[in-house]
């Protein structure tokens, strides 16, 4: 048995598309025994145990003691569930779970980091976690997590990097796996008349040049340094329009106000984002440079060409600015004109879209998936 491990993961689309896909996937294509098992929040615990249960009917879904900073609570249970199911390999998501994993396996069972990030720079800048104790204790914890584990997934080269900058890693044991798309975007097929139809019900002109925000208003997401890329675009031209799908805020409330017919905020669940953001011509990515954006593998950034926008996009933004470049799927932000923002070609649409299946499907690494399933003794 694989035991997939996450802890205080709660269900969301990230979750759906990087946890239970890669659940499945692991599972239907490489023919694994893999099993989910999830700590999560107290708070709302039954509705997003039925989440999970309902996508993954055997995953296992505990309630993990109130409080991040009481992770190490949580030992006894796993090592229990541990003793009754001997699993061969554990992957565990970030860096508590692999935390709690190292502490109660078995010393024959392959441990595999799963690294979604620079997690220690991204809690200290952007204040994911606000207690003391696990600010001042989470730098040596990745640390462990990085040198201590037996194999590694990374979601791009420049995670790679700043493990051997700061961690001083020399391990080639690893394998770098972009932050893959989910089944429905691999799935979304792009059609003239479908477009034209989508863009209608949202009441745009034949001649409007539609960007588009998919996504979170966290910080990391510099939504200050993406309005003020925006407005002077919006003062340029009434063809010019801008369309959110997130979370409500009170910046778009104030953009709204100031341009009330250029844009729009929509709020959608993660099971019609797809469908919806083929009526744009751009997706914003627009990010500040710190150590959590160049080591990022922003699956948004996948979803928007999948669905055939080109994407405007910040520098240095994990392997992905250089991507965009290469194939000419966008434009720097910092470096884009007015001028150059036109409508994109359904002929574009379709082509963006092909070259980004191939880079972010799951089955373009298989061989990396089946480096993780191999059995500790061949590592």
């Amino acid at each position: 048995m694989i035991v997939y491990l996450t802890y205080n993961d709660a269900p969301s689309g990230i979750f759906s598309s990087q946890v239970i896909d890669v659940v499945r996937f692991l599972n239907a294509e490489c023919k694994a025994n893999v099993r989910l098992v999830s700590f999560i929040s107290v708070r709302g615990f039954f509705s997003n145990r039925n989440k999970i249960k309902e996508a993954l009917p055997k995953a296992l879904v505990l309630p993990m003691f109130p409080g991040v900073h009481r992770w190490q609570w949580n030992q006894v249970v796993l090592r229990l569930l541990f003793f009754l199911w001997k699993p061969k390999i554990i992957i565990a998501l970030s860096v508590l779970a692999t935390q709690l994993a190292m502490k109660v396996k078995n010393k024959s069972t392959k441990m595999v980091y799963d690294g979604r990030g620079a997690i220690a720079a991204e809690w200290h800048e952007y204040q994911v976690v606000n207690h003391p104790m696990l600010l001042n204790s989470i730098f040596e914890l990745e640390k462990q997590c990085v040198l201590n584990a037996d194999f590694r997934i990374a979601v791009s080269q420049q995670l790679i990097k700043h493990w051997k900058e700061v961690f001083n890693y020399e391990s080639n044991k690893h394998v770098v796996i972009p932050c893959t798309l989910s089944s429905q975007f691999e799935s979304v097929k792009l059609d003239e008349i479908s477009i034209q139809q989508k863009r209608a019900e949202y009441g745009l002109n034949s001649d409007d040049v539609v960007m588009v925000y998919s996504g979170s208003v966290a910080g990391w997401q510099s939504f200050t340094l993406l309005l003020n890329f925006i407005k002077p675009i919006l003062s340029s031209g009434q063809q010019f329009k801008m369309i959110f799908f997130s979370d409500a805020s009170k910046q778009i409330e104030e953009l709204i106000h100031q341009f009330p017919e250029q844009v729009k905020w929509v709020h959608l669940s993660s099971e019609k984002v797809a469908e919806n953001l083929i009526i744009g011509d751009y997706g914003l990515l627009i990010r500040e440079e710190t150590v959590t954006n160049r080591v990022a593998s922003p699956v948004k950034l996948a979803e928007y060409l999948a669905c055939g926008l080109k994407v405007v996009i910040s520098n240095h933004l994990g392997d992905y600015t250089d991507f965009i470049l290469q194939t000419n799927s966008g434009f720097l932000f910092q470096n884009i004109l007015t001028q150059q923002l036109k409508q994109v070609s359904f002929q574009d649409k379709i082509q963006l879209q092909h070259n980004v299946i191939h880079k972010v499907s799951k089955k373009t690494y298989l061989s990396e998936y089946y480096q993780i399933l191999e059995p500790a003794s061949l590592n």
